[in-house]
């Protein structure tokens, strides 16, 4: 591990990365209701506990913790807590992948076999078994923007896919040291279709686009998020470890037994909170962050690029990531819903009405694993963040999902 996965969460917290107080005079009451529904939902009998952060045309106009932030329920929940925010990691990793191309350095029509040794003649598999794969040529190379879409072809638990997925599992990706063994690893993994083809979401083109940004950077990963994205706009807790001194504010990470009852949760991060959740500096998944960090990063984006002088990117690489890029596909649309498309590091919602729930056509976004999310309206000029700690199990008695009551309490909320 090297010593900015160590350091790259602040030392201290003692100070919000907001220089600004929050907006007091925001012209509405409504409000109370989030509140209300969130203070239920960390009750006794719910989650331990939340942290939702609201910005409206650049200002910050809710900001509330709620519940507690041990499985004890005995330590109140705190603005500044730290969470695990897995898979919003993609974000960031796809900021960190547009700046590399706005700097010349890459394009994301390249294929990555000009970047990645192993890459060069993928294999779609079409039958046989794990063990015994049947496989002929791909009709296309595997490219950085199908990567970042989602759209390479790779596993992802599509029906199908079983037997490759079973192969992907033997070769265990996952279990790599660091991501160029990973990277080594995913060139001996056969697509289950052809790249364009279909969208299918999964983690390890994000982590071979986060090894891309190494090779083309010429630094560690982690390393260039801590120096190009996180200390730029002042996200201070954010990182793939928290120091020693800091971890008393990572939030207890639960799931839920057969029982119905909330316990800690199986993983090494959960029984060592702080310490990194992969072996490697995972661009798909691996970040610990606070509301107020992810609200700077999410408000940047919202700006076009920007924010407190300054400049990531350019407005129009922040357009091209807000826009649908599922458009060879019919329909255009994810695995998860029909009213939304992909972008470059989120969903993009085509069909407002479709959805079901109260937001805008080109609405942008994505979550986390562990019950993390995060929304971005350009129309409104509007961040909402929630954070929880939860992961959800299936076949279970699981706790009501909250994202749709909260994003719908929010834009209830607006004047």
């Amino acid at each position: 591990m090297t010593a900015v996965m160590m350091l790259c969460v602040m030392a201290c917290a003692n100070a919000s990365p907001w220089d600004a107080p929050v907006a007091a005079a925001f012209p509405t009451a409504r409000f109370g209701r989030l509140h209300d529904y969130l203070n239920h939902a960390t009750d006794a009998e719910g989650y331990l506990g939340a942290v939702s952060l609201v910005m409206y045309e650049g200002h910050i106009v809710d900001w509330r913790a709620y519940g507690h932030r041990d499985l004890g329920r005995r330590e109140p929940m705190r603005r500044d807590d730290i969470f695990r925010i897995y898979s919003m990691t993609k974000t960031v990793t796809s900021v960190a992948v547009m700046m590399l191309v706005e700097e010349g350095r890459l394009s994301l029509e390249d294929p990555v076999s000009r970047y990645l040794p192993g890459f060069d003649a993928p294999q779609v598999m079409i039958g046989g078994t794990a063990e015994a794969p049947v496989l002929r040529p791909a009709g296309k190379p595997i490219t950085l923007h199908a990567l970042l879409t989602h759209t390479a072809g790779f596993p992802a638990g599509l029906k199908g896919d079983e037997q490759a997925t079973q192969r992907m599992e033997g070769i265990d990706p996952h279990g790599s040291r660091d991501l160029r063994e990973f990277a080594e690893r995913m060139s001996h993994i056969a697509l289950a279709a052809d790249p364009g083809r279909r969208f299918g979401y999964d983690g390890a083109s994000i982590e071979l686009m986060a090894r891309v940004v190494e090779v083309v950077s010429q630094q560690p990963f982690d390393q260039f998020l801590q120096r190009r994205i996180f200390a730029p706009l002042k996200m201070r807790d954010t990182g793939f470890s928290v120091p020693m001194a800091q971890r008393q504010r990572v939030v207890d990470l639960t799931t839920t037994d057969s029982h119905g009852r909330l316990v800690l949760a199986d993983t090494n991060s959960a029984r060592h909170p702080g310490e990194p959740l992969n072996a490697y500096a995972s661009g798909a998944g691996g970040l610990y962050s606070t509301a107020g960090d992810y609200a700077r990063f999410a408000q940047m984006l919202l700006n076009g690029g920007a924010l407190d002088g300054v400049q990531l990117l350019s407005r129009k690489s922040v357009e091209l990531m807000m826009s649908n890029h599922l458009t060879m596909l019919d329909p255009p649309v994810t695995q998860f819903s029909d009213a939304e498309g992909f972008g470059i590091g989120g969903y993009v919602v085509i069909d407002a009405a479709r959805r079901g729930q109260l937001g805008s056509n080109g609405q942008y976004g994505w979550s986390g694993a562990a019950s993390t999310y995060y929304t971005i309206d350009p129309r409104e000029k509007l961040v909402a963040i929630l954070l929880l700690q939860h992961l959800p199990r299936e076949g279970v008695q699981e706790l009501p999902r909250v994202s749709r009551p909260f994003y719908n309490l929010v834009y209830q909320s607006l004047p």
